[in-house]
């Protein structure tokens, strides 16, 4: 019965992340940029803002000149939550891919980096005073729960460990549309729920900032107001209609 509530439960999950993140990169691509308002000293060339964007996306070189100490907080967590995600693609490969077994070890102890980091950066909002100010109950609840999701495969791995090799069978099998069996294990159900919880809340969350800076007209414009006229798409339209 577990088996069948969780399956559910992921196809259900899944649906909402793929079909939230498609609308929502929808809306941003489709919302018009007027201005021209990078950010500078900005880029003049399309090769340049690619490059910045590389540097922001890897780096967070604005956070970096912005406060170092938050800049390695976050890039602590976020490098660290990568490594994580690559680490469970085991569960999704038969065989594992050789690139995805060469991480195993990094990902297993980039569980506690990514914890760490989180932590911080909850500290930050709790006691800078101007962060403070501005948090909202949802940006707590989603650091708690992201703490917790990281908390709870911490104790699967090292303290209440569970059956992986089922794990792994059921996942496999919810790729090909065959349910199998889930251990029967709270902190892997525990785990799940919340994993599922967070891919719900992804598309209609502050979550969205990863697509949303490749929309951002501060960083993807080129600075080249003089050399060349800017006209959104619908102001272009507007334009030719009354030429017209």
């Amino acid at each position: 019965m577990a088996s069948v509530i969780f399956a559910s439960l992921f196809y259900f999950a899944t649906l909402a992340l793929v079909v939230g993140l498609l609308y929502r990169i929808n809306v941003y691509a489709r919302t018009p940029s007027p201005l021209k308002i990078p950010t500078t000293p900005a880029p003049t060339t399309k090769g340049g803002v690619v490059l910045r964007m590389a540097r922001e996306v890897v780096l967070f070189e604005s956070l970096f000149k912005a406060s170092l100490w938050i800049w390695g907080l976050g890039w602590l967590f976020h490098a660290s939550l990568l490594l994580v995600i690559l680490r469970h693609l085991r569960y999704f490969t038969e065989p594992v891919w050789g690139w995805v077994a060469l991480l195993q070890p990094f990902g297993l102890y980039a569980g506690f980096t990514m914890l760490l980091g989180l932590c911080g950066l909850w500290m930050r909002r709790l006691f800078v005073e101007r962060i403070r100010y501005i948090s909202t109950p949802s940006d707590h609840l989603m650091l708690a729960l992201l703490i917790a999701i990281a908390v709870s495969g911490l104790l699967m791995q090292f303290a209440v460990h569970t059956d992986v090799i089922a794990v792994k069978g059921f996942f496999l099998g919810l790729m090909s549309f065959d349910i199998r069996m889930l251990p029967a294990d709270f902190i892997l159900y525990l785990h799940l729920l919340m994993v599922a919880a967070l891919m719900l809340i992804f598309p209609i969350s502050k979550l969205l900032h990863a697509p949303g800076i490749f929309f951002s007209p501060t960083r993807c414009q080129t600075d080249n107001p003089r050399e060349k006229r800017h006209l959104a798409a619908w102001a272009k339209q507007l334009e030719s209609e009354s030429i017209k």
